[in-house]
Formats: structure tokens, C-alpha cells, sequence
């Protein structure tokens, strides 16, 4: 454990792969990343590296290229090195999208190369990690239902050698955002992937919500990100409204998606802020850049030796409310008197 003292310069090194399915061991880019920075004269403990020089390697798996997920991986980096975990290296691999084969493969790398630690965002990361290791701790950052993917099976007391932080949706309250911004609407279609565990458990939570609250639905599953345009209008002219979950694979089309709503001026409640800066209307949802620095945290907990066994899943707790403008005037709803809400 090395003792950090005085103002001082960093070095920030990060090696970053997005790896495609067509050639999973193939970087789109491969680019060392170095940058300079600053940190004030406060003394810290950093356990970058021990006394014998050993660098700690931690490898972190993003399932795909989208803004709440460069957000946490961002906030996660930047608070390690806020830490002192200035002396690591951070293997950085982009998975291609919901793609098992992929992501295993990334997987496999990093217990090939016998990383100290593994970070995942998103929860097919977190399995696909979860599938190949159970030597490496593994923190992960924003799975929505950690006991309904496998992953732990108590919450306040991982068992497989996993925590981290789950993103899990307040439903209740984005509904209730609903009636305020779209009180006609009755009906909603749910657009998302049955493949994706984190939207299927919080679509079933939905379900629970909506059978006490007088709410009906249509479905319209998809299995990849060029399924989503036709599921959106299948359900137009059926739904008042349209509900997708924090999930990826809708995420990456939420643009294509949100033509198709505004068209029809229908409203998008959405799992995450990026799908509403993306197009949708409206949600209530967790700060990635306080759960990326969470995440971060207990990965530094972890490095500095406890046990994974003894640090609780963080069910992010503080949630906000965002609605973008734009999509609001251009399907006729004011928001003018809507309190504490972030506006895009």
C-alpha cells in the first residue's frame, strides 16, 4: 500500500477495445489514453500498487457504446483516480450490443489475463462475466435486479463473489409522472427485449403496478435494435402511451423510436435520462454519475481486501425526474407548471 502526499501529477493510462461480433478479438479502435491530472496537496491512501511495485489490473466490461454507459465508466475511472488508484491498469473492452458470444469472449480475456478485479455495466455484461469466473471479485454498475439475474442471491450479503450497483426503477413513480404529464392515458405499450433479464424484471414489475392502478397494456417484444422502429408501430393507434425499461438494446434505437412517438403524438416514458435526452418524454431515474462513483467505491473496498461478502448490493435511492422540452411541445403537452423536474 503506497502513502500519497503533497500535490502531485498523475498519469492516467487506459487501454479501450470496442470489440465486434464479427471479430470478437478485433478492436474498432485501440487507443492508449493519457491523461494529465491535477491533484490538490491532501494526503490519501492509494492502493494502486503495493510495496513490491505489483500494479493492480482491472478490466472493465461495457456491453455497448451508449452515452449512460460511457457516463458510468467515466464517473468510475475518475473517482478511482480521485482515490489514488493512480498506478492501475484499466483495460477497457466495448461489447457490440446484447451479444452473449461477445461479451463471454471479453470475459474470457480478462480471466486469461488474471485482472485483480473485473468492472461490468449492465447486467448481460455482469452474467457474461459471471459465466466463466467466480475467482475474480466482479463489481458491477447499474443492473437493474441483481436477484432476479442470478447474481446475488441476498442483496445484503453477495455470494458468488459479486456486488456493486443497481439502478433499479421506481415504477411506481414514473407512473405517477405519467398521470401528472399524460392523465388520459390509459393504455400503454411496452416496447423491449425479452433477452435483456433487467427489462424483463421490470416489465413484470410494471405488470404488478398496473394490475392495482387501472392501467392496461400491449407488448411489442424486440430482439435487436432494427426490431424496434416496426414494434413501435404495431402498437400506434392501440396505446395512449408508450413505456420502454432500462434497456440497452431499445436504448441504442431510442431515436428511430422517438420519430415514431412524436409522429403519432404519443408520449415515451422511458427507464433512463439518456432515452429521454435521446427523444423520449419523460422519466423518473438514478444519477450514472453518482452511481458510477459509487460503483467505484466498493471496487476500491475491494482492492484494499474486503471481502466482497461484506459489501452490500447499493440500490441507487435518489432519484429525479427529467423530461425533455422539445418532445414535449411537439406532441402538445405543456409542462409549464411542472415542479422539480430537470427540463432538456
Amino acid at each position: 500500500m503506497k502513502k500519497m502526499t503533497n500535490a502531485m501529477t498523475m498519469t492516467r493510462v487506459m487501454t479501450m477495445t470496442r470489440v465486434t461480433t464479427s471479430a470478437l478479438y478485433s478492436a474498432m479502435c485501440s487507443v492508449l489514453l493519457v491523461a494529465v491530472l491535477g491533484v490538490f496537496g491532501l494526503a490519501f491512501t492509494a492502493c494502486s500498487s503495493d510495496d513490491d511495485g505489483y500494479r493492480f489490473r482491472v478490466g472493465i466490461i461495457q456491453m455497448m457504446d451508449h452515452p449512460s454507459l460511457n457516463e458510468i465508466r467515466e464517473a468510475f475511472l475518475d473517482e478511482m483516480y480521485r482515490l489514488g488508484y493512480t498506478d492501475v491498469d484499466f483495460d477497457v473492452r466495448i461489447g457490440p450490443g446484447a451479444d452473449m458470444t461477445a461479451l463471454t469472449s471479453i470475459a474470457q480475456v480478462f480471466v486469461g489475463n488474471e485482472v485483480d478485479l473485473i468492472m461490468s455495466i449492465t447486467t448481460p455484461a455482469t452474467q457474461a462475466v459471471a459465466n466463466v469466473t467466480s475467482d475474480i471479485p466482479i463489481v458491477f454498475g447499474a443492473v437493474s435486479d441483481p436477484v432476479a439475474a442470478g447474481l446475488v442471491a441476498d442483496l445484503n450479503r453477495p455470494d458468488r463473489n459479486i456486488t456493486g450497483t443497481s439502478d433499479n426503477l421506481p415504477v411506481e413513480a414514473v407512473f405517477q409522472l405519467a398521470r401528472q404529464l399524460a392523465p388520459e392515458a390509459r393504455t400503454f405499450g411496452f416496447v423491449y427485449n425479452l433477452g435483456e433479464d433487467n427489462s424483463v424484471a421490470i416489465i413484470n414489475r410494471v405488470k404488478e403496478y398496473f394490475a392495482a392502478s387501472g392501467f392496461y397494456y400491449y407488448e411489442a417484444p424486440v430482439t435487436g435494435t432494427a426490431d424496434v422502429q416496426q414494434a413501435a408501430l404495431s402498437l400506434v393507434g392501440r396505446v395512449d402511451a408508450f413505456f420502454t425499461p432500462t434497456d440497452n438494446t431499445v436504448a441504442a434505437a431510442m431515436p428511430v423510436f422517438a420519430q415514431v412517438a412524436i409522429e403519432a403524438g404519443l408520449p415515451i416514458f422511458t427507464g433512463a435520462d439518456s432515452m429521454v435526452a435521446d427523444g423520449g418524454l419523460a422519466t423518473v431515474g438514478v444519477n450514472y454519475t453518482v452511481l458510477g462513483i459509487e460503483t467505484a467505491r466498493i471496487a476500491a473496498a475491494v482492492l484494499e481486501g474486503t471481502s466482497v461478502a461484506d459489501i452490500p448490493v447499493v440500490v441507487m435511492s435518489d432519484f429525479t425526474p427529467t423530461v425533455n422540452g422539445e418532445t414535449a411541445a411537439a406532441i402538445g403537452l405543456d409542462i409549464t407548471g411542472l415542479e422539480g423536474a430537470i427540463i432538456r
